[in-house]
């Protein structure tokens, strides 16, 4: 009977086959310890030499990445996390690897990312991987089961959501394209249509940036709501990300484990969250020895990361100044200077994960705020459509996927949070 590591648990005591690819192994004179992965899932394969002397010389003689069928006995082993182990009685090599590059020692950031394609197999990438898969699962489980629905934004644009030059430019036959930075606009006409609808996709930002946190393509998830304003955006936005985590605390367990991740900080991300206004967190920074901020300019990683030490959950930075933040977002009546927005900001120095915002619903406040960022109304006709035609009150945010997946992980890095990162200078493979 084939089976699944996975599904191992449920035949203890049972002979299977399990495809699968020998990860490491280590022995001595009497017992070879064989690591098998199968993509499910990963257990310790035992062959016994008194049991079967040619077969242990078999296993003994097997080289790192091998891929094969081992057939045996599932046997309960409560010294390892997973707890099950298979006493090996058969192997039926199907490809001897001979020469595998990312061996057990240490080896740099570059070598592995020029091998990326098979740095995804070790165990720890592998643990990531698993993490970022369970965070795509739930955010659809938790939008769809709260009404929303699922629109998909184009990729290729005629004008920039962020109303930067930081796009990566293209023909689109005669005329001039861009890679998306956004699906946000376009949520926004969907969700004049449907009411609560999010995107889901990459977007593009050609930053010359060589940070910790920023990947030149990225993946996010953009929820948008008609007659929403900016507190109820809120709430949307800290019972979403309370639910990814206590998910991925349930569902990747192994995974945490893996990663060497402590547990009990995530398992404190509970609604509702701490929030703190911009002005506030200038005056707290200025406070805690940060002469090189000003009121109105914006936070850099070190700033966001003392403010959010100030936390043990994430932590809200509402009502940043109208003049860093996008066109599209919705004065504060209490402060003329600001914009009804937050960030989220991460614990443990992984930044901002959520940007978000009340958008403007007035046709004429719209058209002069287009006009006074520089950017040409023709190409922003079709939005400015929607304040004409029942416009509402709408919000919406946006949540970068690696970087979430970075936080919850806890790798230092968003490289690692991507099957295949795209980075200043790196394009393969």
């Amino acid at each position: 009977m084939k089976i699944t590591i996975k599904e191992s648990p449920k035949y203890e005591g049972q002979e299977v086959t399990i495809g699968c690819w020998l990860l490491q192994k280590r022995g001595s004179g009497k017992l070879q310890f064989l690591q098998l992965r199968d993509g499910s899932g990963f257990m310790q394969g035992v062959v016994v030499k008194a049991n079967d002397e040619e077969l242990f010389d078999v296993a003994k003689g097997l080289n790192q990445e091998t891929s094969m069928y081992v057939t045996g006995l599932i046997k309960k082993d409560e010294r390892s996390s997973f707890g099950y182990e298979m006493e090996v009685g058969k192997i039926d090599i199907i490809h001897e690897a001979e020469g595998y590059p990312i061996t057990p020692k240490e080896h740099g950031p570059e070598f592995l990312l020029d091998n990326r394609h098979l740095w995804l197999r070790s165990r720890k990438q592998h643990a990531v991987m698993n993490i970022r898969n369970q965070i795509i699962k739930s955010t659809h489980d938790f939008l769809f089961d709260n009404g929303f629905k699922k629109i998909d934004s184009p990729i290729l644009t005629n004008s920039a959501p962020e109303g930067t030059t930081e796009l990566f430019h293209t023909k689109y036959f005669d005329e001039d394209a861009f890679l998306s930075q956004s699906g946000q606009l376009y949520a926004e006409a969907a969700a004049m249509a449907h009411g609560k609808v999010f995107t889901m996709g990459p977007t593009f930002r050609a930053e010359k940036s060589k940070t910790r946190r920023h990947l030149i393509e990225f993946w996010m998830i953009e929820p948008e709501m008609a007659f929403y304003e900016h507190d109820d955006s809120l709430e949307v936005q800290e019972q979403y990300v309370e639910y990814i985590v206590q998910n991925v605390l349930e569902h990747c367990r192994f995974d945490l484990e893996a990663l060497g991740r402590e547990t009990a900080v995530l398992e404190q991300i509970k609604a509702p969250f701490p929030r703190i206004t911009y002005t506030d967190a200038i005056e707290l920074l200025h406070e805690k020895g940060y002469d090189d901020i000003e009121w109105g300019e914006d936070f850099g990683a070190p700033h966001e990361t003392e403010i959010a030490n100030h936390y043990d959950k994430p932590v809200f930075i509402i009502n940043y100044p109208k003049a860093i933040k996008s066109f599209y977002m919705e004065e504060n009546p209490e402060d003329p200077r600001t914009v009804l927005c937050a960030d989220l900001i991460a614990p443990e120095g992984y930044g901002e994960i959520i940007g978000g915002s009340e958008r403007i619903h007035d046709y004429d406040t719209l058209k002069q705020r287009i006009e006074d960022s520089g950017l040409s109304t023709d190409d922003y006709e079709w939005y400015l459509d929607l304040r004409k035609y029942g416009s509402v009150p709408h919000s919406g945010f946006g949540l970068g996927l690696e970087r979430t997946v970075a936080w919850l992980s806890g790798v230092q890095h968003v490289r690692e949070t991507s099957p295949f990162p795209r980075l200043l200078n790196r394009l393969y493979p």
